[in-house]
C-alpha cells in the first residue's frame, strides 16, 4: 500500500469543494453519474478507432447500490477504468480532469459528449461521505487497484482484485447532525429522486436495485416486498427525439412528467437551433395560470441542461418577466460553466439562447393569436397581465414587441379586441384611439363621457385592469394614432362651430360658473358647460397626464394619497337641472350652493371616487327633495 498527501493548493481545493463551490449536497450523485457516463464514452470513442474493439452499447451501464446497514453507496460503471498511474494522476490532483484532456477527440462523431471539464466533481462526494473508495481496472491493464482516502489526509493506492473492466466508487456516508440529514442518501426513494432530477438523460442505463410489493402467493390481501432491478433514467430525453416520431400527447404526457403544471398546455414548441450557439428546447404555453402565479413566490425559469445533465431547475435569464408563464426544457452541449456546473460562466452564451426563446415564443404566441383565437383569448384571460406589464416594465423597453400581442375590451359587441384590428375598423375622420377606464365592462359602457363618441359612431376600448391606462399611457400611440381618453377635455372631435357655440355658452352664463369654481375652491380647475353630455346632468373631464382612474389607482399605493387628477366639471346646460340651477342663482342662494355640492359629490359618484361626507350628500338630496 502506498501512501500520498494531496498537494498543499490541492487540500485548499478540497475545503473549497466541501464548504463553498456546491450549494446542494445531492449535487455529488450528479457529479459521479457524470464520471461514470464519461468512462464509457471514453470506451466509445476507443472503438471508433481500434477495430479490435468492439462497443456493444447495451454491455454498458451505471449500477447505483446502497447498503443502509453500513452506510455505504456505491456507483459502478462499466467504462474504461483506470490503471495505477492514472488514479493517482487524476485523482491525486483536485482539479485534474481525464475529460479534459480527452476533450480532443470529441469531434469524431456528434452526439457524444464528454461531460466532465474541470476534475473537481468527483471531490464532491466529500461533502457527504467521511471516506471513498475507489476500485478500477482499466482497458489497457490485467491488473485493478484501490484508491482510498478520507479526505485532506491525503490517499493510498493498493493492488486490488477486480474481474471485470471499470469503476466501483464506494461512499461511507457521514452519520447525521443537528444541521444536516445524510440518511436520506441511503434511503431508496431519495436517490431515484435525485437520479430522475439531475441525471435523467444520461445516455447509458442507471440501474438499481428497487422495493416493490406483491401479493403473497395463498393469500387475497397480504403483501410482501421483493428487491428487482430496474433502469431509472430515461435515457434519451425526448427533445432529442425526432419531431416527426412524436405525438402531441408525447408532449402533454412530458408536460405532466416534468411537473410543469395539472393542466393540458395550450401550445407545446420543441426548436433546435443551430449555429455559434447549439441547443436545443422544448417549451410549454400552459393553459392555466399556477395558483401562486400573481404572487411574490412565483418563481420564473426553464430547466437548463448541458449535455442532459440538469444544470439549473430554473434559470430565470432564459426569460423575459412578460413571459414568466411559459415553461420547459433548455438543453446545450456548448455551454460554459463553472467549476461547480450550477452557474454559467459567460453570460453572452445565456443571453443569446434567450434572445432565440423570446423571439420564438413570441411568433407562437402571434399565430395562435391569428389561427386559434379562441385558445390566444383563454391563453390571454389567464396571463394576459402579465404582457401587459411587459409593455409598461422598464419604461416601455419592449413596447413593440407586445402591443400586438395584448388584447383589451371594446364598446364594439364588449368583446375583445386587438389594436390593430381597433385602427382597421376606425373610421376615415378618425384621428384617435378612445379609451374609457372603470371598473367592469357595464360600469365604463354607462359612463356619461361615452354618449358623444357613440352618438357619433366612434368605437371605444374599455379598459376594466388596473394597470390598463398605465400601459396605454406608456405606448402613447399605436400605428401613429395617438390614445385619448374619453374624459380627456379635448377629444378631437369638435368641428370649430361647436367649439365657437361653447364659448357662446361660458360667456352667457359666465357669472354663474365663476361663483361655482369659487364655491369648489380647490376641488376643479374649470367647470364648463358641457358639449359631450346627452342625458347625463354632469360629469368631470380631466387636464393633464393624471386621469381619473389613475388618481384611484395611486391614492391606492403607500405615499399616493396626495395624487390628484386635475379635475373639470361639465355640465350638461341643456338638461332641466341647469335650468333650475340657475333659477336659484338668481333667486336663492342657499339652494344654488346646495345644487353644487350635490353635482360635485354625483360626479365624484360617478367615476367610483370618494364623496367627502356622505351623510351631508343624503340630507342635501333630502333638502332638493
Amino acid at each position: 500500500m502506498e501512501k500520498r498527501e494531496f498537494k498543499a493548493e490541492s487540500k485548499r481545493l478540497l475545503d473549497l469543494m466541501i464548504n463553498s463551490i456546491y450549494t446542494q449536497k445531492e449535487i455529488f450523485l450528479r457529479e459521479l453519474i457524470s464520471n461514470s457516463s464519461d468512462a464509457i464514452d471514453k470506451i466509445y470513442y476507443r472503438a471508433l478507432t481500434d477495430e479490435n474493439l468492439e462497443f456493444n452499447k447495451s454491455d454498458y451501464y451505471i449500477k447505483i447500490d446502497i447498503d443502509s446497514d453500513n452506510r455505504k453507496l456505491t456507483i459502478s460503471d462499466t467504462g474504461i477504468g483506470m490503471t495505477k498511474a492514472e488514479l493517482d494522476e487524476n485523482l491525486g490532483i483536485i482539479a485534474k480532469s481525464g475529460s479534459l484532456d480527452f476533450k480532443s477527440l470529441n469531434d469524431i462523431e456528434e452526439g457524444y459528449d464528454i461531460i466532465g471539464q474541470f476534475g473537481v466533481g468527483f471531490y464532491s462526494a466529500f461533502m457527504v461521505a467521511d471516506e471513498i473508495e475507489v476500485r478500477s481496472r482499466s482497458l489497457d491493464s490485467d491488473k485493478a487497484y484501490l484508491w482510498k482516502s478520507s479526505g485532506e489526509e491525503g490517499y493510498t493506492i493498493e493492488e486490488t482484485d477486480k474481474e471485470n473492466i471499470g469503476t466501483d466508487i464506494t461512499l461511507k456516508i457521514k452519520e447525521n447532525t443537528e444541521e444536516d440529514d445524510y440518511d436520506q442518501y441511503l434511503e431508496e426513494y431519495r436517490i431515484i429522486d435525485i437520479i430522475k432530477k439531475y441525471s435523467d438523460y444520461i445516455r447509458y442505463p442507471i440501474k438499481m436495485e428497487v422495493t416493490n410489493r406483491r401479493l403473497k402467493e395463498g393469500t387475497e390481501d397480504e403483501y410482501e416486498e421483493y428487491k428487482e432491478e430496474e433502469i431509472i433514467n430515461s435515457m434519451v430525453p425526448l427533445w432529442r427525439r425526432n419531431r416527426n416520431d412524436l405525438e402531441e400527447e408525447d408532449y402533454e404526457n412530458f408536460y405532466k412528467e416534468k411537473r410543469f403544471g395539472l393542466d393540458k398546455p395550450a401550445k407545446s414548441i420543441h426548436m433546435t437551433v443551430d449555429g455559434l450557439l447549439r441547443f436545443t428546447s422544448i417549451l410549454y404555453i400552459p393553459s392555466e395560470a399556477p395558483y401562486d402565479f400573481y404572487t411574490n413566490d412565483y418563481e420564473k425559469g426553464l430547466e437548463l441542461y448541458s449535455s442532459g445533465v440538469m444544470i439549473m431547475e430554473k434559470c430565470s435569464d432564459l426569460l423575459p418577466d412578460y413571459f414568466s408563464f411559459v415553461k420547459g426544457v433548455v438543453d446545450s452541449e456548448d455551454l460554459s460553466l463553472n467549476i461547480s456546473r450550477e452557474m454559467l460562466q459567460h453570460d453572452r452564451q445565456l443571453n443569446l439562447i434567450a434572445s432565440n426563446i423570446e423571439k420564438r415564443i413570441r411568433r407562437e404566441l402571434e399565430s395562435i393569436l391569428e389561427e386559434d383565437r379562441e385558445n390566444y383569448e383563454s391563453i390571454f384571460d389567464n396571463f394576459g397581465m402579465q404582457l401587459k406589464y411587459g409593455v409598461y416594465d422598464n419604461f416601455g423597453r419592449d413596447k413593440e414587441k407586445l402591443e400586438d400581442l395584448v388584447l383589451f375590451y371594446s364598446s364594439k359587441d364588449k368583446a375583445y379586441t386587438t389594436l390593430k384590428e381597433y385602427v382597421e375598423r376606425m373610421k376615415e375622420d378618425q384621428e384617435n384611439i378612445y379609451y374609457a377606464t372603470g371598473e367592469s365592462l357595464d360600469r365604463v359602457d354607462s359612463m356619461p363621457q361615452t354618449e358623444l363618441l357613440k352618438e357619433k359612431g366612434y368605437e371605444i376600448l374599455y379598459l376594466v385592469d388596473h394597470i390598463d391606462e398605465f400601459v396605454v399611457k406608456m405606448m402613447q400611440s399605436y400605428d401613429n394614432k395617438e390614445f385619448k381618453s374619453v374624459t380627456s377635455d379635448d377629444l378631437g372631435i369638435e368641428s370649430e362651430e361647436d367649439k365657437e357655440e361653447i364659448k357662446e355658452k361660458i360667456e352667457e352664463n359666465k357669472d354663474l360658473f365663476s361663483d361655482i369654481i369659487k364655491l369648489l375652491d380647490g376641488k376643479v380647475v374649470d367647470v364648463k358647460p358641457s358639449n359631450r353630455l346627452k342625458n347625463h346632468p354632469v360629469c368631470f373631464s380631466t387636464e393633464g397626464e393624471i386621469s381619473l382612474e389613475m388618481e384611484k389607482v395611486l391614492r391606492a399605493m403607500p405615499e399616493g394619497e396626495n395624487v390628484r387628477a386635475e379635475k373639470i366639471l361639465e355640465i350638461n346646460i341643456e338638461h332641466e337641472i341647469f335650468e333650475k340651477m340657475k333659477a336659484a342663482h338668481d333667486n336663492d342662494r342657499a339652494r344654488f350652493e346646495l345644487y353644487v355640492d350635490v353635482l360635485y359629490d354625483q360626479a365624484l359618484l360617478i367615476e367610483g371616487l370618494e364623496i367627502e361626507d356622505p351623510v351631508e350628500f343624503t340630507n342635501n338630496i333630502s333638502k332638493l327633495m
